[in-house]
């Protein structure tokens, strides 16, 4: 069905660019799940699936097709709908148990938070047409319900990383920069471009001429060198124990001074030679500290959060649950804030 261009606000920064529309409506105050006896409605939930839907369709559609939502896309024996599904429902209970917690760390919304979250909710009622608000069942209590989950799980992960130890050594955060040409052991592009494996023979050829290369770019210099053989150099950064670089080639690593080219490492599948351009990349290094910090926070937060869930019960009506389907598509569709209005988006239902 084609029902024409929805705007759809920037909900105060908790929901990014989303249109909602359907072809009938539900019960909005059905319930759909329970959290320790507590109802949970249709309406929330079927406004969280249809967002994360509307959200990802125009990427799914473009790889996958017009019937990726029906299509049991990983092969797991479930469609898109239903693990999409599966995953709102998951979050639900989240942020419902969060939502029970709230005392636990003394966490409130605000008089002013609450009005925010009204008038938020009302421009997105107002930007959306009576059609696709009717079909998502979205009205003034159900979105304020939706935003203020948001809220309360934003606030809550907050408060409880809030203490996480955020002082990381140099040491630990240390990251290097490296340069290398990779060169693969198992196939190669011939003329047409296929891949072609290596036959014994061409092994042995490869190796001796891998062996030069690297003889070359410790005499002259490794782009260059590279250039000549048909190789490529690129560029990584690497940590004391990275498991993303290969063994050997940051054992190699190890023992260069900055500058300095490795000979052939010769690993499982392919030949590297690599230069050490930095053992402290400054940029690299902050980023590294980042990512450490923030792995800290995410581990109190999954960690807290799922001891919470084991005390709790969570059942779902799967029943009802089956009524929300994902049978239309949306498109982004980006305006100038002139014709649409500052900090807007439209996104347009296409036919399936």
């Amino acid at each position: 069905m084609r029902t024409g261009k929805i705007a759809a606000l920037l909900l105060s920064g908790v929901i990014a660019a989303s249109v909602l529309t359907g072809c009938g409506e539900i019960d909005k105050n059905a319930v759909v799940a329970t959290l320790d006896g507590t109802e949970i409605s249709l309406g929330v939930a079927n406004f969280a699936a249809r967002l994360q839907q509307a959200g990802v369709d125009d990427f799914y559609v473009a790889y996958f097709g017009a019937e990726v939502w029906s299509s049991d896309l990983y092969g797991n024996g479930t469609t898109m709908a239903d693990t999409t599904k599966e995953s709102v429902m998951q979050s639900l209970f989240d942020i419902y148990t969060l939502k029970a917690h709230m005392a636990d760390y003394s966490v409130d919304l605000s008089e002013d938070e609450k009005r925010v979250i009204a008038d938020a909710t009302s421009a997105f009622l107002n930007s959306n047409t009576e059609e696709a608000l009717g079909a998502l069942g979205a009205d003034q209590a159900t979105v304020e319900e939706y935003l203020t989950l948001m809220t309360i799980q934003k606030k809550m992960r907050s408060a409880i990383i809030a203490d996480v130890d955020r002082d990381v050594s140099d040491e630990e955060a240390n990251t290097g920069a490296y340069s290398y040409a990779r060169v693969s052991k198992k196939t190669y592009k011939d003329a047409e471009g296929n891949s072609v494996e290596y036959t014994q023979e061409e092994l042995g050829e490869l190796a001796g001429t891998v062996e030069a290369f690297a003889a070359s770019a410790k005499e002259g210099n490794f782009e260059t060198a590279a250039e000549q053989y048909g190789y490529t150099v690129s560029s990584g950064t690497f940590t004391a124990a990275d498991e993303k670089v290969d063994a050997a080639v940051l054992d190699a690593l190890r023992g260069l001074e900055e500058g300095g080219l490795s000979g052939v490492i010769d690993t499982e599948n392919d030949y590297y030679v690599v230069r050490l351009d930095a053992k402290t990349d400054t940029a690299a290094t902050e980023q590294t500290r980042q990512t450490i910090i923030s792995d800290r926070e995410n581990a109190r937060y999954d960690e807290v959060l799922a001891g919470w869930k084991e005390g709790h019960t969570w059942d779902v009506d799967t029943k009802v649950w089956g009524k929300v389907t994902f049978d239309n598509l949306f498109t982004t569709v980006v305006q100038s804030t002139e014709a649409v209005g500052a900090g807007t988006e439209q996104m347009e239902p296409t036919e399936q």
